[in-house]
């Protein structure tokens, strides 16, 4: 079966802004799904504005709003709230992300929904979760990063913490909040019932620390920072070379001897402070120290060639642009173009039939109000005087 037809009868309500519960209506569009982003009147979504943009339009929203359309409602009007439920009728998911308690206040909530659509899967999705403690705290990505322990673990020893460069938390929640109504959907046949689904950013973010936290409550171990470095293996790093930074990643025993006469230094294969993955760990600096003295005397060429062909995990520390220029890269096809001349490039799910996704533009704000609203029954008169009332000079 192709992929892209996955949820083709599916009609997915996406009421959320930012990343996480975007990219999350996304995967579902990109399936097949029919989304219906409905967006703030004259505002849009909060990412529509961010630098860097193409044209008027953030590339932040460019990236996770492809395959959907955008009706434009004041949803502070009950005339858009009103159009926004009605919407709904014909909704088997809901995707929001106010700030717990903000949607049952502005008639826009669970109990809202499933009084129109009962079989309605809901998803909630959150910085701290909708819990005494949590629901009145808001929350980005990177304060999430330094809630959980993230930011604690990430750069130079010597250094200060660090936030990860990608939206590591948001783009995880998205993924988690996409696969929990694909489970929900699996189980859940036609009249039984709404589905109450909760995705958060610090469970998403304390996962990615799932192997740390285990290890510190199981196993007593306090990690720290190692800026490039692994806790539980050596070689595992980033070297300077007499050009440029490459990674190696020397993970069983076999790989460092391999390294070790790759790097014409058989010595330190039987040096008995490096003889068992243990001992290396435990002297990791000692061993940085020896091997980058190697390291240092030739060019990055030279040892990809050379520590590559001895069959050891080991890579150039490309930067972005060298990444996204690289052979590898263009022959696993990912980045590509949406459907229209002049449209921003668009990275694919990385499914294995992800080239085959029909790929339309992010749509502009409101594009689709007019079509949607008469859609769900208003007459063409209704539909475009509720547009031109949620138009920034209605």
């Amino acid at each position: 079966m192709a992929l892209q037809g996955s949820y083709r009868n599916l009609r997915v309500l996406d009421l959320s802004e930012n990343i996480a519960g975007p990219l999350a209506c996304m995967i579902l569009a990109d399936l097949g799904a029919d989304v219906v982003k409905i967006e703030r009147a004259g505002l849009g979504d909060a990412t529509r504005p961010l630098p860097p943009r193409r044209g008027d339009t953030s590339t932040v929203f460019l990236t996770v709003n492809r395959n959907k359309r955008s009706v434009a409602l004041d949803l502070a009007t009950s005339a858009g709230r009103d159009a926004a439920l009605r919407i709904a009728r014909g909704a088997d998911v809901v995707v929001e992300s106010f700030r717990p308690g903000v949607a049952d206040r502005m008639g826009l909530g669970y109990d809202d929904f499933i009084a129109v659509s009962p079989d309605v899967i809901y998803c909630s999705i959150s910085a701290f979760g909708r819990g005494e403690l949590g629901h009145g705290r808001p929350g980005y990505d990177a304060l999430v990063q330094a809630f959980t322990g993230i930011l604690s673990l990430t750069g130079s020893p010597e250094g200060p913490p660090a936030r990860t460069a990608i939206s590591v938390v948001d783009i995880s929640t998205g993924m988690w909040a996409a696969m929990s109504i694909m489970a929900a959907l699996a189980d859940h046949p036609a009249g039984s019932g709404p589905v109450r689904l909760e995705s958060t950013l610090i469970d998403s973010g304390l996962f990615l620390m799932c192997h740390q936290i285990v290890g510190l409550l199981g196993g007593d171990f306090h990690p720290q920072r190692l800026g490039s470095a692994a806790p539980s293996a050596a070689p595992y790093q980033e070297f300077a070379t007499s050009d440029r930074s490459i990674m190696v990643a020397a993970a069983t025993d076999r790989l460092f001897e391999k390294l070790c006469k790759a790097m014409d230094a058989g010595h330190l294969a039987h040096d008995e402070r490096f003889s068992t993955m243990e001992r290396r760990v435990e002297r990791r600096e000692e061993l940085a120290a020896e091997l980058q003295a190697v390291l240092a005397t030739r060019s990055s060429g030279y040892w990809l060639t050379c520590i590559g062909e001895a069959g050891v995990p080991v890579s150039p520390v490309n930067s972005l642009e060298e990444a996204v220029d690289h052979p590898l890269t263009k022959e696993r096809h990912l980045i590509t173009n949406a459907r229209g001349a002049d449209e921003p490039p668009q990275l694919r799910l990385p499914f294995d039939q992800a080239r085959d996704f029909p790929l339309e533009a992010p749509p502009a704000l409101g594009q689709h109000t007019q079509e949607v609203l008469r859609e769900v029954g208003f007459s063409e008169d209704e539909a475009r005087q509720l547009a031109h009332d949620s138009s920034p000079t209605g």
